[in-house]
């Protein structure tokens, strides 16, 4: 297979940047306050957005529903840090009539009832369908837990049923434990029982695999190398529902942080194909396997983990890493800035 045929993506999240407030231990994409920001320009923005216009289906309840996995979503990074750009990307989006249209947040600014409902009202009159709103045992170490209960009754208030919180479980645990402020996430271990963050889709991608690997052990176990070696990616990387694209253009789909599958514009000109004659990180994961990524991994000079690998996107990941801190000659590595926020 020297080409890789995409489907068309079904649902999408826009990054606007990966600069956050935050710099969660569970975050796939590896964002920071570190991180450049590095804004999308808005003649990307509304490129990218034209070719997604006639692809991205709306919720099965409706146009104006939403849904984690449907319709069109803006994120980062905190798409909130530049507030007059989200609304410019609402807009857009509205103006081609991009069904199910949310934006994802840690509510950090919603600093006070005036602020966010001003905020969210603005982006209601934009045309934003609703909130998908964060709530979790990571952000709560940044992100006080006022802000959040602050978000959602507000929210609530302006989009009614299309208010998210990402997840319900640790809001009604936190509510439960009468929380106040900021914990951080061994305080919150003492609170919650470990268990339950499987509540909090840990996947064994990104910054967890870094910062969270005694957990990731036990959810997953630990494995060498070999046992994933005849293992691809290609499910994943062909998959048509929750693809991304960053704020350089990057396609990126499976989740799969600091995978680029090329240039969104580009691969969305040519009936969404992807030759892979130059692209051999990319050909070995869909076509070769993994052991064939370590041996690509070995040439400049990766080692083993002696302790193991909890996932195949565990040995994933720390060879890609390796690789990229070492060269870059491999386009598809890219954000390749990504691959220096992961264990920071």
């Amino acid at each position: 297979m020297r080409r890789l045929l995409l489907p068309k993506p079904i649902s999408a999240g826009i990054f606007l940047s990966y600069k956050c407030t935050s710099e969660c231990k569970h975050c796939m994409y590896a964002c920071s306050p570190r991180w450049r920001a590095d804004w999308i320009s808005e003649e990307d923005l509304e490129r990218i957005l034209i070719r997604l216009s006639d692809k991205i289906l709306p919720s099965p309840l409706g146009q104006d529903r939403i849904g984690i996995n449907y319709g069109l979503h803006f994120t980062g990074g905190e798409p909130f840090l530049n507030f007059d750009l989200l609304l410019k990307a609402v807009k857009i989006a509205h103006e081609l009539r991009i069904p199910s249209t949310f934006v994802e947040t840690n509510c950090f600014w919603c600093v006070d009832d005036r602020t966010t409902e001003v905020k969210l009202l603005q982006l209601k009159n934009e045309g934003l369908d609703g909130m998908l709103l964060s709530v979790n045992t990571f952000i709560l170490e940044q992100v006080p837990f006022e802000r959040m209960e602050r978000a959602i009754k507000i929210s609530s208030k302006i989009f009614g049923r299309n208010t998210i919180v990402y997840q319900n479980f640790f809001y009604d645990k936190f509510k439960r434990l009468n929380i106040k402020g900021n914990l951080s996430f061994q305080e919150c271990l003492q609170k919650v029982d470990l268990n339950s963050l499987s509540f909090a889709e840990l996947i064994p991608m990104g910054r967890a695999c870094y910062k969270l690997e005694h957990i990731l052990e036990r959810l997953y176990g630990r494995y060498p190398a070999k046992k994933f070696f005849n293992e691809t990616c290609r499910e994943e990387l062909t998959r048509d529902w929750h693809v991304h694209i960053d704020n350089y253009r990057n396609y990126i789909t499976g989740y799969c942080g600091g995978i680029s599958l090329g240039d969104w514009l580009k691969i969305s000109d040519t009936n969404m194909e992807v030759s892979l004659d130059e692209l051999p990180i990319l050909d070995a994961l869909v076509n070769q396997g993994m052991k064939r990524l370590y041996e690509i991994g070995k040439e400049f000079g990766y080692r083993e983990r002696g302790e193991g690998y909890v996932h195949k996107c565990h040995l994933c990941i720390d060879i890609r890493r390796h690789i990229a801190k070492q060269t870059k000659e491999f386009k598809e590595l890219n954000p390749r800035e990504f691959y220096f926020h992961l264990d920071i």
